[in-house]
């Protein structure tokens, strides 16, 4: 298991915080996922076999920017 935490841009309430959830429980492979538009992070815990990239992908298909460091 692996924790994995991505800066989202552009939740601002916690239906935006359902949405992000929602999707990301539908990858096969995540376990728990925690979205919070207050500090704008989404922390996935998964399988290691699944890959960051596909999360963030995951993400910005539906409508939110994944902020890079």
């Amino acid at each position: 298991m692996k924790e994995i935490i991505i800066k989202v841009e552009g939740m601002v309430c916690n239906g935006c915080e359902n949405r992000v959830q929602n999707a990301l429980k539908t990858i096969k492979g995540v376990e728990n996922v925690v979205a919070n538009h207050t500090n704008g992070t989404v922390t996935v815990v998964s399988s290691n076999e699944v890959e960051e990239n596909t999360l963030k992908e995951k993400i910005e298909d539906i409508g939110f920017e994944v902020k890079e460091d």
